[in-house]
């Protein structure tokens, strides 16, 4: 399948995607490649052979929670590089 001008316009439009002119000649190229490239995966026999839904056969490793000590205000504040008695001071964001 070959990509040309209009179907470039329309996938940049629906993909919101902007780019210069002297781009679009590449990204033709580029996009007429990979389509071809899924195009060739077609051809390849896949009778019998179960969809991934993972790429991993692990199951999930999670560690079951735990309550541990946590940091107290003094250790929390200890690096801050700005701080009152409770608080970290940072800049003002809103206006």
């Amino acid at each position: 399948m070959k990509i040309d001008r209009t179907l470039l316009d329309k996938i940049a439009h629906l993909s919101r995607l902007e780019f210069d002119e002297k781009d679009a000649e590449k990204m033709m190229k580029d996009m007429t490649a990979i389509v071809d490239w899924v195009e060739k995966l077609k051809e390849v026999n896949t009778d019998g052979v179960e969809p991934l839904t993972t790429m991993s056969h692990e199951i999930n490793m999670l560690r079951e929670d735990e309550v541990k000590p946590h940091l107290d205000h003094e250790a929390a504040l200890l690096n801050a590089p700005k701080k009152d008695d409770v608080y970290f001071r940072v800049p003002k964001v809103l206006e």
